[in-house]
Parts: structure tokens; C-alpha cells; sequence
């Protein structure tokens, strides 16, 4: 993918290494030196080999954790300097996640499951909230199922909510783990294409986890990860 230029930069990693165990003899570096950006409306994949630090990148990047060294930007904002409550906010408001395993609550209808991170955010319901949650279940094409339980419905239709879900506060970046690995080959291309089209519409950024390589070809680059180092 050609860059616009001076096109805005979601993410940027400078150095950044993960260790476990410090001090300890079982001490472990998973991570190394890692260098990467992301530019507002990129679509990428990451791969790699299972145990090749992955997951703990995306950790990382989605916040869920801090590296042992280096720098991690989002939007500009060093995220080093940040305690918990503000890596809090800046997670909901910045990030959205996709996983393997949609994790929607069964017990909730489609609708709330989407409307979940408005509720968190803002305490309360609200008309606006389930306007939103609405827009986006039209979005994905699921507004006609907006009252079925998440239980009630396929695999595919489980990860078109959870996208809805993800985007729910407009997040500037969208985490993808594996987002097809559970689904057939029909409704993984539906599910890929679909966030294709979210990423052209909005501009949103896509990280997508994947051992797909035909998906992985089909993204604007490809980010290999091979024992704790980008190696392409």
C-alpha cells in the first residue's frame, strides 16, 4: 500500500521488548526490538509461526499490557506516561478488539451485546447509544436480527456483532486475533471482506492476526513475526 502522504500515524513502536520473569533464572525475553508503525486506513496482517510472540505483541498494542523497554505511541501519545485509569480510557476510546472467539455475552441479544461498550463508558443507557449500536448492526448487515439472543445465531453472524461491537466508540485502530480461525470458508471471506469494507469506508486502521495466508495476501502488507522479531 502506497502511503498518502502526511498520512496520520495511529501506531508507532520504538525498540519495544517484552521479558517475563525478570531477575528470575527462568527470565524470558519474548519480545525484541520491535519497530513498527501504523498510518490511519491501513489494513495489515500479522503472521507468523505459533510461540512467535504474536499474541504478546498484541497485547501490547491493544494495551492489555506494557513493554519492559522501548517506546509505544497511540495517536502520538507515549503511552509509557500513562497510569492505569488513563491506559483505561485510552484503550476504550482508541482500540477495538476482535477475537477468535467473539466472547458475546449469550444471554444478551445482539443489540446489547453491541451496545456494551457505550453502556461501560458512559454508565447508563441512553437513546444514542442503542441509535449507534442500531447503525452499526445495519452496518454489518444484521439490523433485522437485532433482537436474537447471541446464542440463536451462526458462527458468522456471532462475528459481525462482535465487529459491531469493536466499533462501537469509533476506535481508531481494530485489533483482529484470528478473527475467521473458527468459521468456514464462506463465512471467514464474508467476515474479512466485511471489515475490509469498514476499513475503507471510515479510515479505521486494521492489525489482523492471522494464519490465513491467502487473507494475509488479500491485506495491504504483510508483518512477519518469527521468534519475538519482525523479520518482514
Amino acid at each position: 500500500m502506497v502511503k498518502p502522504a502526511g498520512a496520520e500515524q495511529v501506531l508507532r513502536l520504538e525498540k519495544v521488548c517484552k521479558a517475563y520473569n525478570i531477575g528470575q533464572p527462568a527470565e524470558i525475553e519474548v519480545l525484541h526490538d520491535i519497530d513498527m508503525t501504523l498510518d490511519r486506513g491501513q489494513f495489515m496482517a500479522l503472521t507468523g509461526p505459533s510461540g512467535s510472540g504474536k499474541s504478546t505483541l498484541l497485547n501490547l498494542i491493544g494495551l492489555l499490557d506494557r513493554p519492559t523497554s522501548g517506546r509505544l505511541f497511540i495517536k502520538g501519545e507515549e503511552t509509557g506516561r500513562l497510569g492505569d485509569t488513563e491506559i483505561t480510557r485510552l484503550r476504550a476510546h482508541t482500540v477495538g478488539f476482535i477475537f477468535q472467539d467473539h466472547h458475546l455475552i449469550s444471554a444478551f441479544t445482539a443489540l446489547e451485546n453491541v451496545m456494551m461498550p457505550l453502556l461501560l463508558d458512559r454508565g447508563f443507557p441512553s437513546a444514542a447509544a442503542e441509535t449507534r449500536a442500531r447503525d452499526l448492526l445495519q452496518r454489518v448487515g444484521l439490523a433485522a436480527v437485532a433482537g436474537n439472543l447471541a446464542t440463536n445465531m451462526s458462527g458468522g453472524q456471532q462475528q459481525r456483532v462482535a465487529i459491531a461491537r469493536a466499533l462501537a466508540m469509533n476506535p481508531d485502530l481494530v485489533l483482529a486475533d484470528e478473527p475467521t480461525g473458527n468459521l468456514d470458508t464462506k463465512s471467514a471471506d464474508g467476515v474479512f471482506e466485511l471489515m475490509r469494507d469498514v476499513n475503507r469506508d471510515s479510515g479505521t486502521t486494521f492489525l489482523m492476526v492471522t494464519h490465513n495466508l491467502d487473507l494475509a495476501r488479500r491485506c495491504d502488507g504483510i508483518i512477519d513475526v518469527v521468534d519475538g522479531r519482525i523479520v518482514g
